[in-house]
């Protein structure tokens, strides 16, 4: 049966439905099964390879996504936002949030036979805190700054300490960037993480990476001797996990339509009608920063407010994004999705397209004249913009920008883009020598705005220095308490789009298609698979 991605383009908490039932409702680890069978999972790892198989240096979401299968967590977050025990089997929180204290499992024991414990967490936490790491978003997640270190109180109690309270230290340690590798493996060959492999993948996880051909498939054998799932949970019930690395969407909707993979990832909406009979597709809003523009304004044009305001009215967002992704992914309005904590609902509605406005804004900053391709003019400068975009560009992406290009165009607007390879993109974004770039976020926790719009924030391309912002956004991070945090980022939320730094395009989904021999598949927070639980029909 064929569910259309409308229909199950649903709430966070109302999709999660599914993984809820997967982790409520299941056996003791010990009931697993005999694990026969394999299961064909299609995705699009074509950054795999260059250097993205290590989720605490990498920030690509399919590097998290895959490496789950190995990458246990000190906790689980469940889909109604609660925590529970995973790696560890209580916690306790100090009264000024500064320090977390875990008591671990005694039983677990990595796919090398080194044993989990204490030692293991804080040689993990340190390394990713260690400058000489080159991690970004992972170390973010570990407080960045704030992060003090990680104390042994005995060989299974571990304290995480901070410089200040940081509040979402708990959803970032349920993450597989913040997931263990064996001590052995950070000794001996932590730099070769990035590239991973059999023997240097290794962690505590229900599956062991035993082979892997880079950009073609990485194949995880069942550990058997798993017994310590979220939980709630059960250790899955197949014995190989077959992940094919497909970056071709028509392929992807191929192979699951024909049987040959049990299930796909990353489908976009205009391939969901061809799924064939027999599979269902399942889609989750993806919490986080939808795909967005970021305006840099400390380089060119973008330095005027009036500049980037006119930028965002200019272009017709509702109907490029009907269009282009068929009416199933929703238009943004805020720099956090609809299903991140602290969304400002109110925003919806209040900046639709006006091109008479943005006119008057570009005259008002000086752009009155005109060359003879139409092209906005200033003391000789064309009113021109380059686009600097990560390849590769996917077919819808490239439509949006065609679009947006014209839209830009009929108020005299150039938009020059320039698809990069990463070294070369690399080179730019650097030292943010250009005008705009292009990316979605995902993430639960609205703290990741720090990262986009802190004036040290490793992801601030829109190069935001302003002291006011940086306050707030140290201020949500320092206080637990939830209304007080989603009222922070509710104004930085109004700010943005006053300011426009970013200017939010759509909220894209996790489309997950499904073949009938896969049953008990339930999905994350950010709607990726999740395999506890999971057997395959005879």
């Amino acid at each position: 049966m064929r569910i259309s991605l409308r229909r199950r383009l649903l709430p966070l908490l109302a999709v999660s439905a599914a993984a809820a039932l997967a982790l409520s409702s299941c056996a003791a680890p010990s009931d697993a099964g005999d694990g026969a069978g394999e299961v064909v999972w299609g995705v699009d790892g074509s950054l795999l390879s260059s250097g993205h198989m290590d989720p605490q240096t990498s920030q690509l979401d399919i590097s998290a996504m895959v490496q789950r299968a190995v990458l246990d967590s000190l906790v689980f977050q469940k889909p109604d936002g609660s925590f529970v025990p995973w790696l560890a089997t209580e916690w306790t929180v100090s009264d000024d949030s500064t320090e977390y204290t875990f008591r671990l499992r005694d039983d677990v024991v990595f796919h090398d036979g080194e044993p989990f414990d204490a030692e293991a967490v804080k040689a993990n936490f340190d390394r990713i805190a260690d400058p000489a790491t080159e991690s970004a978003q992972a170390a973010n997640m570990l407080g960045g700054e704030f992060y003090a270190g990680t104390d042994v109180v005995d060989a299974h109690t571990v304290t995480v300490r901070f410089s200040q309270p940081y509040a979402p230290f708990l959803q970032a340690a349920s993450t597989a960037q913040l997931g263990f590798y064996s001590p052995k493996v950070l000794a001996s060959s932590a730099d070769d993480l990035k590239a991973g492999g059999p023997g240097i993948t290794v962690g505590t996880g229900p599956f062991e990476l035993t082979d892997y051909t880079p950009d073609q498939e990485i194949v995880y054998t069942r550990n058997a001797d798993y017994a310590w799932a979220p939980e709630g949970a059960e250790a899955p019930g197949f014995e190989t996990l077959r992940v094919q690395i497909l970056p071709e969407p028509s392929v992807r909707v191929g192979v699951v339509s024909s049987g040959e993979a049990d299930l796909v990832s990353q489908i976009p909406p205009n391939l969901v009608s061809e799924v064939g009979g027999g599979v269902t597709v399942e889609a989750q809003e993806e919490p986080g920063l939808p795909y967005s523009l970021y305006l840099n304004e400390k380089h060119g044009v973008f330095a005027d407010q009036r500049v980037r305001q006119a930028f965002s009215r200019a272009i017709d967002i509702d109907a490029s994004v009907e269009k282009i992704f068929f009416g199933e992914y929703p238009r943004a309005w805020s720099i956090l999705g609809p299903t991140t904590p602290g969304y400002d609902a109110d925003l919806e509605g209040t900046w639709p397209m006006d091109r008479e406005l943005a006119n008057r804004l570009l005259d008002e900053a000086g752009w009155t004249q005109r060359d003879a391709d139409g092209i906005r003019m200033k003391d000789g400068a064309r009113l021109s913009a380059r686009w600097i975009a990560w390849t590769p560009v996917p077919d819808d992406r490239a439509a949006l920008a065609n679009a947006i290009q014209s839209d830009l165009a009929e108020v005299g607007f150039e938009i020059q883009l320039e698809k990069l390879e990463p070294g070369a993109y690399n080179e730019q974004y650097g030292p943010k020598t250009f005008d705009l770039t292009d990316w979605s976020f995902s993430g639960v926790d609205a703290d990741l705005l720090r990262s986009h719009l802190h004036s040290e924030g490793f992801q601030n391309a829109s190069q935001v220095s302003d002291p006011q912002i940086d306050a707030q956004l140290e201020a949500a991070v320092a206080t637990t308490d939830a209304s007080a945090r989603a009222e922070i980022y509710r104004g930085l939320q109004e700010w943005n789009a006053d300011h426009v730094a970013i200017v939010p395009l759509y909220v894209p989904s996790s489309v997950t298609a499904v073949g009938e021999r896969v049953q008990g598949l339930g999905y994350d927070l950010y709607g990726r698979p999740l395999f506890f639980g999971v057997r395959v029909a005879d």
